[in-house]
């Protein structure tokens, strides 16, 4: 990093170009708390914590873990960075440009940022620049979901085009598996076509409508144990998660 690009301010890293907002644009309180537990639960699920569990497990006492993009989340003893600051944000920046050293970091973690950074692959370039040899980058993308800017919203991930990502000699793909199942990418697309339907009438209708959909049709995503059961699996999920190693 260099000196003008970066400042520290009431023991915060910020970048030259972050918004000096907080993320107000994101649901707060108890709408917060209803997003992430009922519409929008896959940081939840079994298959993300277990592997998120043991790859923070794995770090060294003296290694070092960022979270970028770190959103409402907030790991022990892992760096928080994200677009805006927030009261567990420790670096106010960008994932494209880590205030880091080359080959310095053990682990950087990235839920469901992806598809928010028009030029994901700096990203990923910027990842693998700041990962140790050996190095994890686990990385979370939705692929059923409807458009959720926040504050923008530029792509979705198939199996195929993680595969792609991550298909370079700069990395060994160690892990690829479903974040959650057909069940759940089909209720994503439900909730959001009575959401748009009864905007039709009155745009004042679509979160109140979605809302009710969202609780409505919670039964959908209990489908997500059949998933692995089927060879088309990988035709509507809700997401996936993978895990990338630097050689």
């Amino acid at each position: 990093m260099t000196g003008t690009d970066w400042s520290w301010r009431d023991g915060k890293l910020w970048h030259k170009t972050a918004s000096e907002r907080s993320r107000s644009s994101n649901p707060t309180g108890w709408t917060a708390r209803f997003v992430e537990n009922v519409y929008a639960d896959q940081n939840r699920s079994q298959a993300v914590r277990t592997v998120l569990s043991q790859l923070l497990a794995e770090v060294p006492a003296d290694g070092v873990a960022i979270n970028v993009g770190a959103g409402q989340t907030n790991y022990p003893n892992v760096v928080n960075l994200e677009i805006c600051d927030g009261s567990h944000i420790d670096i106010v920046g960008f994932g494209s440009s880590l205030p880091f050293l080359n080959s310095s970091v053990d682990l950087v973690i990235a839920q469901e940022v992806l598809e928010h950074v028009a030029d994901y692959t700096a990203l990923v370039a910027e990842v693998a620049r700041v990962l140790k040899p050996g190095g994890r980058f686990y990385c979370q993308v939705p692929f059923q979901i409807g458009f959720h800017p926040g504050p923008c919203d530029f792509w979705r991930f198939s199996r195929q085009g993680l595969e792609q990502v991550f298909s370079t000699p700069i990395w060994n793909l160690e892990r690829l598996s479903i974040t959650l199942g057909h069940g759940s990418g089909f209720y994503r697309i439900a909730v959001e076509f009575v959401g748009v339907t009864s905007s039709c009438l009155s745009q004042r209708l679509y979160r109140p409508a979605k809302a009710l959909a969202a609780l409505a049709l919670y039964p959908l995503k209990w489908f997500d144990f059949l998933t692995p059961l089927s060879k088309e699996r990988d035709r509507i999920p809700g997401g996936y998660l993978c895990v990338a190693r630097k050689p």
